[in-house]
């Protein structure tokens, strides 16, 4: 080997036929975005309606309506009145919200008073929040345990919430949920545990600090990536094609924008938003990268509709990437324009012929008459066009589909697709290969093992946790029949909340079956995931997780996991101690390295589902961890198989401490709610020379084989080349207010 060093039906037809009659007034070349933006706007205007749960601004209208009728009852206007506090308080407009739910305790209705008193409770909260945590932001806003710069200055919002829920508790001691916000609102404060009445203080909030690691910073701020929005899905990768990581990042609401953000290479990003098209390219839920037409550009998916039922008819976008800054929605011409609810896809080379298809989790309510959203198999027609197959191919799923993800978990060549459901159950799709022309999957959950267990579950992926050569599959229950509150003030008194599952990380059994070994690896705490991914964050080799927590519930405030997988025995939570424990909602999670200093970082979009209950994200910046492990970069270039090299395998092998391992990656993007770059970033380790890179080309099926690889480097290897291509790309400084620069000294320079 050498190496070279250089360089709806009814809906869905009315917005067709809007769409359709308002491009025959326009050129024939009207560009895709125009065509997109017009079906948005009409699809935001059919959602302004009142029986819209997630759209308080057409709530408020419709309350003030019956509170201006006359012959409305005492006890009527005092309900809608309720209800009015509530839409003001997911608008964020706390301050209005706070004034009427002040005025109805005093009215002291026995039927509404405990439900106001909790939502007044939760407004002092919001307010608090909002006076301190979003208009003041710092790095330490809102990361359990709260301390330093997340002390809350302005004090009253707490204040109050501690009055409220001190009464609440008084007669109602077991009320879990009060207890764990009042525990919490002590903690802005800096008063807890000292100030917290013994018979309501709960223990250990400060985290598990068994395992240590190194705490991230948050310099989202400093970098001007502190985007504030609802929840939304990001991307990090590199779409300019320079070698450095860029961001990508959407809100779920149709009014929300999508941001691009260019690494400048020189410790800051530039917003390039405008510049690119995409700025009115607005909602999705979830964001996932890849070549879809193998011209060397990554391009975008932005997934819609999630969690809206009736509402969430909402069409998808592919945007492609142009190669100049620029993105096109070609959503209609190339064939993927639906109307489902969804947030969830994973893109694969299903049938083997080099050129990537889709696969797209939608949601429907099983029980009873509604209408339904059956999952979508898109093959590539390697036109720049798709045909839509589910059907054919026996994977048209009917469920309330939360995530999907795609892997080959018998090692047979074939890549099969693993279904996340709220609706008690998962599903394993084998991929049985072409058959009269097209691929055919079958459900074999029960055969491999995975009926048994039953409970809703969210975020999901394929990844081989315990370097075996096997693919596991992970998945984290999600429910909200309480608010997770109650639960995470169980969890820390010891009392069972019922709740059916926690995490499930289904060992591969390398026969067609698997094993949920989740207790035994110390995966058996309450987390409520959406957003999540997985990454190797001290670069040992083993993959470690990062699970964004919550509900729409505003009293759903718990903190969002780290997990570190040692040695791939067990996981440890290092949340307290890399200090990554956010109370906001957690969304899209990206880890990247963006500095290159050979360590992962984590980019993660914050908000809930209420434009009241949006947030800025963060940009947790990994300093380096103790043992200064080694690692090696990755970039594959398909040339037979597909371009960016989705679903091929690599394999590295290396001694440390004279010990051979072995450490396997697929080349993907990650968990099913946020995206990673595709490059691949490996820990190895203590390895002083990695002994062997093996790539198993997915598609066409090669296997190439280098030798003798130092470690720290990033290198770009293309199918077919005997040649190994070194990447120079230089480890960033962060221009950081008030510090020169940090990391002070990068990994790539100390070894």
């Amino acid at each position: 080997m050498k190496q070279k060093i250089p360089s709806v039906l009814a809906f869905g037809m009315t917005v067709v036929l809007v769409a359709a009659c308002s491009m025959e007034l326009q050129p024939k070349k009207a560009s895709g975005n125009k065509e997109m933006i017009r079906i948005l706007k009409s699809v935001k205007n059919d959602s302004f309606h009142s029986k819209n749960i997630f759209c308080p601004e057409a709530r408020l209208p419709y309350l003030d309506s019956l509170l201006a009728d006359p012959n409305s009852t005492t006890g009527e206007t005092r309900h809608s009145q309720y209800q009015k506090a509530i839409a003001l308080l997911e608008l964020g407009r706390e301050e209005e919200a706070i004034r009427i739910l002040e005025r109805l305790t005093k009215d002291n209705t026995p039927y509404l008073t405990p439900g106001i008193r909790k939502t007044l409770a939760v407004a002092y909260l919001r307010q608090g929040e909002r006076s301190n945590c979003i208009a003041n932001h710092a790095a330490e806003s809102c990361i359990l345990p709260i301390q330093g710069l997340g002390i809350h200055q302005d004090q009253d919002g707490s204040r109050k919430a501690i009055g409220l829920y001190q009464d609440m508790l008084k007669t109602d001691p077991d009320n879990l949920e009060a207890r764990w916000l009042l525990n919490v609102a002590y903690m802005t404060l800096g008063e807890y545990p000292q100030h917290v009445p013994a018979k309501f203080l709960l223990p250990d909030m400060q985290g598990d600090t068994t395992v240590q690691i190194n705490a991230f910073q948050d310099i989202a701020g400093d970098l001007k990536l502190d985007v504030r929005n609802m929840a939304g899905g990001s991307i990090a990768d590199d779409f300019n094609n320079d070698g450095y990581l860029d961001l990508i990042t959407s809100g779920w609401g149709l009014a929300d924008q999508m941001h691009f953000f260019v690494n400048n290479a020189n410790g800051t990003f530039n917003d390039v938003t405008d510049k690119s098209g995409l700025k009115d390219i607005t909602g999705g839920l979830n964001l996932m990268q890849a070549d879809y037409d193998n011209d060397g550009n990554k391009d975008v998916l932005v997934l819609r509709g999630a969690w809206k039922r009736d509402f969430g008819k909402e069409p998808n976008s592919l945007l492609k990437n142009n190669g100049d800054g620029t993105f096109t929605d070609v959503t209609t011409s190339s064939g993927l324009l639906s109307f489902h609810p969804t947030q969830t896809a994973t893109w694969n080379d299903f049938n083997n012929d080099g050129w990537i298809d889709l696969f797209i989790g939608n949601e429907t309510v099983i029980v009873g008459n509604n209408e339904q959203h059956p999952c979508e198999l898109y093959i590539n027609n390697q036109d720049g066009t798709f045909r839509e197959v589910a059907r054919q191919a026996h994977c048209d799923v009917l469920n309330y589909v939360k995530g999907v993800a795609s892997g080959d978990y018998d090692n047979d060549g074939w890549k099969d697709i693993f279904v996340s459901t709220m609706d008690g159950e998962r599903k394993l799709l084998k991929n049985r290969g072409l058959q009269q022309k097209e691929i055919v999957f079958e459900n074999v959950t029960k055969a491999a093992g995975l009926a048994a267990e039953t409970g809703n579950t969210f975020p999901t992926w394929f990844w081989d946790y315990d370097n075996d050569g096997w693919l596991d599959i992970f998945a984290c229950d999600y429910t909200f029949e309480k608010s997770l509150a109650y639960y995470a003030a169980a969890e820390k008194l010891n009392i069972a909340a019922g709740n059916p599952e926690k995490m499930l990380l289904y060992r591969n059994n390398h026969d067609g079956t698997f094993t949920n070994i989740a207790n035994e690896v110390g995966l058996n705490k309450n987390v409520f995931a959406m957003g999540s991914n997985f990454g190797d964050i001290d670069n040992d080799g083993f993959l470690d997780m990062y699970l964004g927590s919550g509900n729409p519930l505003y009293q759903s405030l718990v903190p969002n996991k780290m997990f570190q997988n040692i040695g791939g025995k067990t996981f440890a939570d290092v949340t307290a101690s890399a200090r990554v424990g956010h109370l906001q909602k957690g969304h899209g999670v990206s880890f990247a390295d963006m500095d290159n200093d050979g360590d992962q970082d984590i980019y993660i979009e914050m908000g809930g589902a209420y434009v009241g209950d949006s947030y800025q994200n963060s940009f947790f910046l990994n300093p380096g961890q103790k043992d200064n492990n080694r690692w090696i970069d990755l970039t594959l270039e398909g040339t037979t198989s597909n371009r960016t090299a989705i679903g091929t395998r690599v394999k590295v092998t290396f001694k440390e401490k004279g010990i051979v391992r072995s450490v396997y990656r697929d080349v993907n993007s990650g968990g099913s709610f946020g995206a990673s770059p595709l490059r691949r970033e490996i820990g190895v380790g203590q390895a002083e020379m990695i002994d062997q890179i093996e790539i198993r080309w997915h598609g066409s099926g090669k296997v190439q084989v280098f030798s003798h690889i130092k470690p720290n480097q990033f290198l770009k290897i293309t199918e077919g080349s005997d040649e190994i291509e070194s990447v120079h790309l230089n480890a960033i400084q962060w221009v950081l207010p008030d510090r020169l620069c940090y990391p002070m000294v990068s990994k790539a320079k100390k070894n």
